[in-house]
């Protein structure tokens, strides 16, 4: 589940950081015939293995991503940025490097039955099955500590009382319409020259099996959507819009093929007080008129607990102070970013007369002649009427 562990794209591939396009392209070849999950139906190792590869050459075969990745590595790509590629079918990888369908290459031998096995091996291979996308809610807090959560999602399961088949135990029999091939030949003679024509089994749909008497559970189907509860671990430091992925846990695949995956998008929610920007955080902080002239201690309440700001003397209204360590924590580390604070000013209201004649005199800068001992005293009184 979660993100994968930093790695080397170039070590994956097995190549040097000096690697041509083509020989990218080529080490890519070579470790998807052996690791693509048509080729190694039920080895999740395998298929851990081929995301990896997959992820390496989509990064290494972009000459843009390439780019960024010899610069920032790893930290340059974030998990969703893969979350929606699928892989292609085995004989479908392969037409891009410029090989053909390896079953197509038996249809020319229709009239000699090698085509029949062809298709029918295509019908009948696993299939993996597809991947679900599921959207979560969570606080700024759990986010910035990181939660588990369960969640529930309706999805398909391979039915247990046929395990798939769709029929009663033992009465599972060769489709009679297709003789068990999938597939209706149709034979047209002109002259000298026999043409075929070739359809899918409409009575089987091309399994080239049928049941007698259809699974009462699943109703022949093979499949019942049930409520599956799954844990969620998410970690601290994610990003609103981040994606987990939850191996294993999507719709299951036909003929035996393996499950498809979860993917858990995570959406933050709007926080009554701070706002992110990155792994900083973003908030304001009111303080009164006499505060903001003399200056003083005033606290605050932080994502990470309360905090005791020293507020220097003439501090300006929208004045911004940055607390280091006190932001969101980075995905995966132990560093964190910084709180930034805007300081507002809160202007009195409703003043008594001599609280307007003592702020004139003040902010009016004159002395009247009067010596400083006489100023301390001043400013003392002014002090006190507005405490």
């Amino acid at each position: 589940m979660s993100f994968l562990p930093k790695k080397d794209y170039y070590e994956v591939l097995g190549v040097s950081k000096n690697a041509t396009e083509d020989e990218i392209k080529r080490a890519f070849r070579q470790l998807a015939r052996k690791y693509h999950p048509d080729v190694n139906p039920g080895n999740k190792e395998a298929e851990e293995k081929f995301k990896e590869i997959n992820e390496a050459y989509q990064v290494l075969s972009d000459p843009q991503k390439r780019a960024q990745y010899d610069q920032f590595g790893e930290a340059a790509f974030r998990p969703e940025d893969f979350a929606n590629y699928r892989w292609p079918d085995f004989d479908d990888l392969f037409k891009d490097f410029g090989f053909g369908d390896i079953f197509d290459s038996f249809s020319d031998f229709a009239d000699f039955g090698f085509g029949s096995f062809a298709r029918k091996a295509r019908q009948k291979r696993p299939q993996r099955g597809s991947d679900l996308l599921y959207e979560t809610e969570i606080t700024l807090e759990d986010a910035f500590k990181g939660t588990e959560k369960i969640i529930e999602i309706p999805k398909m399961h391979r039915c247990d009382s046929c395990n798939g088949t769709g029929a009663e135990k033992g009465l599972l029999r060769k489709c009679d319409a297709c003789n068990g091939a999938g597939e209706i030949r149709q034979y047209k003679r002109q002259g000298f020259m026999q043409f075929t024509s070739i359809s899918t089994c409409r009575k089987c749909q091309g399994s080239g099996e049928i049941y007698e008497k259809k699974c009462k559970k699943c109703n022949g189907s093979g499949f019942m959507k049930k409520i599956s509860k799954i844990k969620v671990k998410i970690p601290k430091g994610i990003r609103s819009g981040q994606h987990l992925r939850i191996a294993g846990e999507g719709e299951p695949g036909l003929n035996n093929g393996p499950n498809g995956d979860l993917y858990v998008r995570v959406k933050i929610l709007e926080h009554s007080v701070f706002r992110r920007e990155g792994n900083d955080l973003h908030c304001n902080l009111e303080i009164d008129l006499l505060t903001a002239i003399f200056g003083g201690k005033v606290k605050l309440e932080t994502i990470k607990g309360e905090a005791v700001i020293n507020i220097p003397a003439g501090t300006q209204n929208n004045t911004k102070m940055r607390l280091k360590g006190l932001g969101m924590p980075e995905l995966n580390s132990e560093r964190y970013g910084d709180l930034f604070v805007n300081i507002i000013v809160k202007i009195p209201t409703n003043l008594s007369i001599n609280q307007k004649n003592l702020l004139r005199e003040a902010l009016g800068g004159k002395s009247n002649g009067k010596d400083n001992k006489e100023r301390k005293g001043f400013f003392g009184k002014l002090k006190d009427s507005f405490s």
